[in-house]
């Protein structure tokens, strides 16, 4: 075992993340060139894993926990949460998206291919970026912030330009990501003002209002 892997081995950091600072703080002694030689030969060797420059995992034989994939979306790029067909996906809402992590920040848009999966990133603006969203325990001691079925659909319509409610109606939602009526009519609307006070886009607030009236939600 190569003695980087060995040391981030004893620490045990949950699903085997961790970063540049947790290297230097084991090698505090050694120059920056010195370490970036113990990444390298780590790598070589498959003990551990580049997920993006400067952030890392160890390889499965030796994490002692696997890493979530929402966890580990928020680790790549921050701020973001979870949204769009990965959390309408986790909500039981549509079948399970496998092939990629959708996220969705305020930042730039970036689509990270690691050895776990690609993860995607894209931009909403938003005034208060957490309307809709909550912290969620997805596994043991790991939590990730997931949207609320109603702001990911917020989020969906925003991304999705041509879509309005007075062309698509809840069409978008039945046809085209296929959430059954009845999941529809079982939203929650408590975020409602939250959400439309934080994103700035009228075709949005026209699509969500639409959506309030058609599933019979009057509060």
């Amino acid at each position: 075992m190569q003695n980087l892997t060995e040391k981030v081995f004893k620490l045990a950091p949950p699903g085997g993340l961790f970063n540049e600072t947790v290297i230097s703080n084991l090698f505090s002694g050694s120059s920056s060139g010195a370490r970036a030689l113990l990444v390298h030969r780590a790598c070589q060797a498959g003990e551990i894993l580049r997920l993006k420059p400067g952030l890392f995992t160890l390889g499965p034989p030796y994490r002692k926990s696997e890493p979530h994939p929402f966890v580990l979306a928020g680790v790549l790029h921050s701020p973001s949460h979870i949204s769009l067909e990965s959390a309408l996906a986790h909500h039981g809402l549509i079948p399970e998206a496998v092939y990629q992590v959708s996220s969705v920040t305020v930042g730039r848009s970036r689509e990270f291919s690691t050895p776990l999966g690609v993860f995607s990133f894209r931009r909403v603006p938003a005034r208060a970026p957490r309307a809709g969203v909550e912290a969620v325990e997805v596994a043991r001691n790991a939590w990730a912030f997931i949207a609320s079925p109603l702001r990911a659909i917020a989020d969906a319509v925003y991304l999705n330009k041509d879509i309005t409610w007075s062309r698509n109606g809840l069409g978008y939602l039945t046809e085209s990501l296929r959430i059954e009526e009845d999941d529809l009519r079982a939203l929650s609307f408590e975020a409602f003002d939250e959400i439309l006070g934080s994103i700035r886009s009228r075709r949005v607030h026209a699509y969500l209002e639409g959506l309030k009236g058609a599933v019979n939600h009057a509060g």
